[in-house]
């Protein structure tokens, strides 16, 4: 997993919330985050650990993203360790 990876499975991380109503509310909750708020930090460096961290934590939702993506929620965690260091 090299970052430009990592970076590109965030992006898709968070594709993927916005289109689940349940888990994109849910992510909006705990971060404190609006919508306009997501928008525009999506793609920074933070936003894209926040996104790794709350799959991760998020054991349904991992899953189903991981399904959703063909991957095994082994490459979330090394995504998250590229990113930003240990989960």
């Amino acid at each position: 997993m090299n970052t430009e990876n990592a970076e590109i499975l965030a992006l898709q991380g968070l594709g993927w919330l916005a289109s689940d109503e349940d888990g994109l509310q849910r992510f909006l909750n705990l971060s404190g985050l609006d919508a306009a708020a997501l928008r525009f930090q999506a793609g920074t460096l933070e936003m894209n650990v926040a996104v790794l961290d709350f799959l991760l934590a998020q054991e349904d939702l991992l899953l189903r993203f991981c399904e959703a993506q063909a991957i095994p929620a082994r490459e979330v965690h090394l995504a998250r360790h590229r990113l930003g260091g240990d989960v």
